[in-house]
């Protein structure tokens, strides 16, 4: 089962990385995942990933606050409205185009009221 944990925890690395080049691949919701993975098939690598100087801050901002940064935050509403405008443009059937909105219009409820890292609520003060 380990290596089942470790092939998974590699493919969310692989995705959380093409995310940061890729605009609408989302990056830290698959470094969460890949932690998750690691933290059960290698404490190494899970160590690894936490402290890692591009990948670890999002995951260690989120296991430490459950928070997000405001410039992410901010990132993901643009993609959001993005797409539901592709969709739109595009036309999309009607049912296909409410579920979007409706599942995207709690992804973006849940994103919102996620709060600040610490770092940033002291520079709002």
């Amino acid at each position: 089962m380990r290596y089942v944990w470790l092939t998974f925890g590699w493919v969310f690395v692989f995705l959380g990385a093409a995310g940061i080049i890729l605009p609408l691949l989302p990056t830290t919701p698959f470094l969460l995942l890949a932690a998750f993975c690691f933290s059960r098939g290698s404490p190494r690598l899970y160590n690894w990933l936490i402290e890692h100087a591009h990948l670890g801050p999002p995951v260690r901002q989120w296991q430490r606050h459950g928070a997000i940064a405001t410039k992410f935050k901010w990132m993901a509403m643009a993609f959001i409205l993005a797409s539901v405008g592709l969709s739109f443009v595009y036309g999309v059937p009607f049912y296909a185009f409410i579920v979007q909105v409706t599942i995207l219009t709690g992804v973006s409820i849940f994103i919102l009221t996620r709060p600040a890292p610490p770092s940033e609520q002291r520079e709002e003060s």
